[in-house]
């Protein structure tokens, strides 16, 4: 058998190619990439959340760590609002793909503008409250407004919460997979670049947290 025909032998066997075998077609990023992103994003703050959680046992002596853990919740929540809003702008200026993909169940499509809201305002009344203590606006107390913004996220937090948790360990599952174990289901692209997003998340929350957390001790005076 000479050169050229082995070659072409070789090619029309797929069992003697399947360690060369290319991605399928529908390799690709997409809504399924964003949603892996924001699942491996909400995954982080879920661990951070119920750190910050139990500095709220004792205050008193865990202050600074609820300070410290606290900031660095900004990165993470950034990433997750900016996975979100991507999201919302493909699919609502009619990308093909994102369309197919359809929008959240109704109730969380209304949630998740509050989601964001008492995220932003429980931190940035955090981060406010580090530097003016006791102030008010309006006649409201700052802190009044940081503990109100607390319990109005607590109750959007988990309904959003119970309506994804478990899907979370399927979808990061897969991003962890070998990117050469093709199934039944299509590659998603981008891996390495959501993993990057996180981690780039995750690092400027603690560059914040460890620039800022010494704020706590305006309380301990």
């Amino acid at each position: 058998m000479t050169e050229n025909a082995a070659s072409n032998e070789a090619a029309r066997s797929p069992g003697m190619t399947s360690h060369r075998r290319t991605p399928p077609a529908g390799s690709h990023s997409g809504p399924e990439g964003n949603e892996r992103l924001t699942a491996i994003t909400g995954a982080v703050l879920l661990v951070l959340f119920a750190a910050e959680g139990v500095t709220i046992l004792s205050l008193r002596s865990l202050l600074y760590w609820h300070y410290f853990i606290g900031l660095l919740l900004i990165g993470p929540v950034c990433v997750k609002i900016g996975s979100t809003f991507y999201r919302f702008i493909r699919y609502y200026t009619g990308d093909r793909e994102y369309a197919r993909k359809g929008p959240p169940a109704p109730l969380l499509r209304v949630l998740g503008p509050f989601v964001i809201l008492t995220s932003v305002g429980v931190l940035s009344t955090g981060v406010a409250l580090g530097f003016e203590k006791g102030t008010s606006y309006h006649g409201i107390p700052l802190l009044f407004m940081h503990k109100a913004s607390f319990v109005l996220w607590l109750g959007v937090m988990t309904i959003h919460v119970l309506a994804y948790i478990w899907r979370l360990p399927g979808l990061i599952g897969a991003d962890l997979r070998s990117s050469r174990a093709y199934g039944a289901a299509v590659a998603v692209g981008g891996r390495g670049l959501r993993w990057s997003i996180t981690a780039v998340g995750l690092a400027a929350g603690i560059a914040i947290a460890m620039a800022a957390a010494h704020l706590s001790a305006s309380w301990q005076r």
